[in-house]
């Protein structure tokens, strides 16, 4: 199976954070999701941003409907490849 990457799309820096320290115990994940500042098109304010958690999952093991439940608990959504 090839490599799999979740991007989770939340909407603040905090969201993501806390969301990035969940992802471990409730999906079993032992290495840190990267976050990613995502400047909206044409916005210079930090506040006008959201915040990716890109997750790898070489196994492909992580279940996306269970990813999409886990993002929406931060008004967020994980991004269909």
């Amino acid at each position: 199976m090839s490599d799999v990457r979740h991007v989770l799309v939340l909407p603040d820096r905090d969201a993501a954070e806390e969301a990035a320290e969940e992802l471990g115990e409730a999906f079993g994940i032992t290495e840190r999701p990267q976050l990613v500042r995502d400047a909206l098109a044409g916005e210079d304010d930090a506040e006008d941003a959201q915040w990716l958690v890109v997750v790898e999952d070489p196994a492909g093991r992580l279940p996306a409907g269970e990813l999409d439940e886990f993002a929406a608990r931060w008004d967020g959504w994980r991004e269909e490849p």
